[in-house]
C-alpha cells in the first residue's frame, strides 16, 4: 500500500511543466499582464458612432474570403481565438478564449473559450465550431490554410469549453500562436451549405460588425453590432468605434483619389510618390481640412519587385532571371518617376532588422554552411545588390552585362531580335498588370529590354481576371512583394516553399522549388530565440535574393496617409504604425468640417497634378478648342478677297 502514493508522486514529477495565461509570446514575455484592461495605443473611452467611408480598388462578387474562388468583398466579421498586439513583434492575447495553455516544448496548445462568446444569431461559440473550422479550412479552404496548419496532427474537444491542438514532433514555436489566428466559423451555419461555392449571402459572423447593405461590385456597408459580446474584452476595448463603415469600389485608383478630394471618402493610403507630390495641392489641404501624414515605417518588410514565373521558360533559367535585372534602371526611375522618394530594394525584409546585409557571419553563416555546396559561391562572398546605373537613362554597360548572361544561357541576337540559339524562338513574354498607372513605370523597362532584343508585352486586365490568372499561375511576370512581419514563420512556406509551388491559388508567386530554401524556412520556424530568428531569416533572405527570382524594384521608407479632419486618434503610435481601426469620429471636428463645407465651395476634385483642374474647367477648355476649330475651318473655306 505505501508504494502507491510514491508511484503517483513520481508520475506527477515526470509530467512536463505547462504555461497557462491570458497571452502567449513568440519569444520572451507578453508586454501586458493578466490584469490589463486595454492596449495603450487605443482610447478605451472613445465615443462610438458616425460613419467611416473607404475606397476599394476593383470589384467583388462574393462574401466568402476563405476559398480560392471569386473576388471577395469587404465585410467579413469572424473572430479568432487570439488577437495580435500592434506594439510587440509577435505576441497574441486571448479574444474568443479566456485562457491559453501550452507546455515548454509547445507540442500542443489548449484554449478555454469564453462562456459569453457567441455568434450574431445568439448561439454560443463552442469547441465543435473550432474543430469544424480547422477541418473545413484545411480541406476545402484556400491553399494557405493547408500549408499554414500542416503540422497540426489532431484537434479535440476536452469538454464543453476547452479545445486542444496537438502538433507533430519538431521545433515549431509559432504553432500555438498561428492556430490562434485561424478564423473560427459557425458549424451550424456552414454544415448545410456548399463551402466551396462563392456566395453573396452575408455569412454569419461573431465580430463587432455585420453587413447591413451592399450592391455587388459597387459598395458594402457594415454596421456595428450594438450587443457585440466582446466589447469589454481587453483586446477589443477602444477599437471598432465607428457606427458604420462604407466601402465604395472603384475600377481605377485615380478615381479613388478624386473621390477623396471631393469628400466622398474619408481616408486613403497613398502608394504613388508622384501623386503624393502633385495631386493634393488643393484648397482642402491648404486650409488644413484634408490632412496629409507621412511617417517612417520600419514595422514590416516589403520590397516591391517584378516576380518571374519560374514554372515557365525562359524564367526557369537562373541566368536569364539575373539578366532581366540589368534592364531595370532604378536610379533613372527614382529620379524621373518616383521623385527620389524610394530606396532601391535589396532585401525581401527591408527596411527591418531582418534584412540580410554585408556577407554572412556568425549565426547566419552557421545556418548557411551546411548547404555551401548547393548554393552559388557569391552567397558567401558578396553582399547582394541589384544592378546600379548613373541615372542618365542609358545603362549601356548593364545591358551588355545582361546580354552576356543571356548568351551564356543559349540566346543570341539575330536581326535585332533575341532568339534561342537552338530553336530560333524569339524572346517574348507578357507582363500582367491591373492598374493602368503602372504603365508609366514599366514603359522605360520595356524600352531597355527592347534594346537587348527582348519583346515585353504589357497586358492590362480587370481585377477579376487578374486574380483568376494569378491563382492559375497564368502569367510570365507581374508586380508583387509579400508584406513581411517582424516575426516571420510558417507563412514563409506559402511564400517560397516547394509544396506550395504547384498548388493553384498559393502565394508562391515565383514557383520556387528549392530544397535549401525549404530547409532554411524550417530553420526560421524552429528558431528558439529572437537572435537566432534574425540570423536565420537573413540567411533565407540571402538565398532567395541570389536565386534571382525577382527584379528588385523599390522599398518605401515611409507610409503616406490622407484623411479628413473629422477623426480622433490616440497619442501613442504603436510599433506597426497608425491604424483607423482604433480611430473614432470626433463630433466637434465633424461639425466644424460640415460647416466649412457649407460655407465654401464644394472641395475641388483637383487643382494641380492629376487632372490638372476641375472637370468643369476641363470641359470648358475642350469646348473652346472645339469652337476655335470650327471657326478656323470655316475661315479656310471662305474665298480670298
Amino acid at each position: 500500500m505505501p508504494a502507491v502514493p510514491v508511484v503517483e508522486v513520481e508520475q506527477r514529477s515526470l509530467a512536463p511543466p505547462t504555461n497557462k495565461g491570458h497571452a502567449i509570446a513568440m519569444h520572451g514575455k507578453p508586454k501586458y499582464g493578466p490584469d490589463f484592461t486595454h492596449f495603450e495605443y487605443v482610447n478605451p473611452d472613445a465615443p462610438k458612432g458616425g460613419t467611416m467611408r473607404l475606397g476599394r480598388l476593383g470589384t467583388f462578387d462574393s462574401f466568402h474570403p476563405y476559398i480560392a474562388k471569386g473576388t471577395p468583398g469587404a465585410g467579413s466579421s469572424t473572430e479568432t481565438l487570439l488577437m495580435k498586439s500592434d506594439d510587440e513583434p509577435f505576441t497574441e492575447y486571448c479574444l474568443l478564449c479566456e485562457s491559453v495553455e501550452w507546455p515548454e516544448d509547445r507540442s500542443w496548445v489548449t484554449f478555454t473559450l469564453r462562456p459569453e462568446a457567441r455568434w450574431h444569431d445568439g448561439q454560443p461559440i463552442t469547441p465543435e465550431d473550432v474543430i469544424f473550422s480547422f477541418e473545413i479550412l484545411t480541406t476545402k479552404g484556400q491553399p494557405l490554410f493547408r500549408f499554414y496548419y500542416s503540422a497540426v496532427t489532431a484537434v479535440e474537444a476536452l469538454d464543453e469549453r476547452r479545445v486542444k491542438f496537438t502538433f507533430e514532433d519538431g521545433e515549431n514555436r509559432e504553432l500555438p500562436l498561428i492556430v490562434g489566428q485561424m478564423p473560427i466559423l459557425p458549424k451550424h451555419y456552414w454544415q448545410d451549405r456548399d463551402f466551396e461555392s462563392t456566395t453573396l449571402e452575408p455569412p454569419l459572423g461573431s465580430g463587432p460588425y455585420k453587413i447591413a447593405d451592399f450592391e455587388p461590385g459597387r459598395f458594402v456597408v457594415v454596421e456595428r453590432v450594438e450587443d457585440y459580446w466582446g466589447k469589454d474584452v481587453p483586446v477589443r476595448r477602444g477599437t471598432s468605434n465607428f457606427g458604420r463603415i462604407r466601402y465604395d469600389y472603384f475600377r481605377d485608383v485615380t478615381v479613388i483619389r478624386q473621390a477623396l478630394k471631393a469628400g466622398q471618402i474619408d481616408f486613403f493610403s497613398e502608394h504613388s510618390a508622384k501623386e503624393w507630390k502633385l495631386a493634393y495641392d488643393v484648397r482642402a489641404t491648404q486650409e488644413g481640412w484634408l490632412l496629409r501624414e507621412e511617417f517612417l515605417d520600419e514595422s514590416r518588410g516589403h520590397m516591391q519587385s517584378f516576380f518571374m514565373n519560374t514554372r515557365r521558360p525562359p524564367f526557369d533559367d537562373r541566368r536569364v532571371r539575373e539578366a532581366m535585372a540589368y534592364a531595370f534602371d532604378f536610379q533613372w526611375s527614382n529620379r524621373n518617376i518616383y521623385f527620389d522618394s524610394y530606396i532601391q530594394g535589396t532585401s525581401f525584409f527591408a527596411p527591418t532588422e531582418l534584412a540580410s546585409r554585408g556577407v554572412p557571419e556568425g549565426l547566419e553563416l552557421e545556418a548557411l554552411e551546411p548547404y555551401r555546396d548547393r548554393l552559388p559561391p557569391e552567397v558567401f562572398t558578396e553582399p547582394y545588390h541589384p544592378p546600379v546605373t548613373d541615372g542618365t537613362g542609358w545603362p549601356r554597360e548593364n545591358l551588355l552585362a545582361g546580354l552576356a548572361l543571356l548568351e551564356e544561357a543559349g540566346w543570341e541576337v539575330r536581326d535585332l531580335k533575341l532568339v534561342n540559339r537552338e530553336t530560333g524562338r524569339p524572346f517574348v513574354f507578357e507582363f500582367l498588370i491591373r492598374q493602368a498607372s503602372l504603365q508609366r513605370v514599366l514603359l522605360p523597362y520595356q524600352r531597355n529590354l527592347a534594346k537587348m532584343g527582348i519583346d515585353m508585352q504589357l497586358r492590362l486586365v480587370d481585377t477579376s481576371q487578374y486574380i483568376n490568372r494569378l491563382r492559375a499561375f497564368d502569367f510570365d511576370m507581374l508586380i508583387s512583394g509579400p508584406a513581411q512581419s517582424l516575426s516571420p514563420g510558417n507563412e514563409q512556406l506559402a511564400y517560397w516553399g516547394s509544396e506550395s509551388a504547384d498548388q493553384p491559388g498559393s502565394r508562391n508567386v515565383a514557383g520556387i522549388k528549392d530544397p535549401v530554401v525549404d530547409a532554411l524556412i524550417q530553420a526560421v520556424i524552429a528558431a528558439p530565440d529572437r537572435e537566432s530568428l534574425i540570423a536565420r531569416t537573413r540567411a533565407l533572405d540571402r538565398v532567395l535574393l541570389w536565386g534571382h527570382y525577382v527584379v528588385p524594384n523599390l522599398v518605401s521608407p515611409t507610409t503616406r496617409l490622407l484623411y479628413w479632419r473629422k477623426f480622433g486618434k490616440p497619442d501613442i503610435v504603436p510599433l506597426y504604425g497608425p491604424s483607423p481601426s482604433y480611430w473614432w469620429i470626433d463630433p466637434g471636428k465633424e461639425r466644424a468640417l460640415a460647416e466649412w463645407r457649407e460655407t465654401r465651395e464644394a472641395p475641388e476634385t483637383a487643382e494641380r497634378g492629376t487632372g490638372g483642374g476641375s472637370l468643369m474647367q476641363l470641359a470648358g477648355v475642350a469646348l473652346l478648342l472645339l469652337l476655335g476649330y470650327f471657326v478656323f475651318r470655316r475661315a479656310l473655306q471662305r474665298p480670298a478677297s
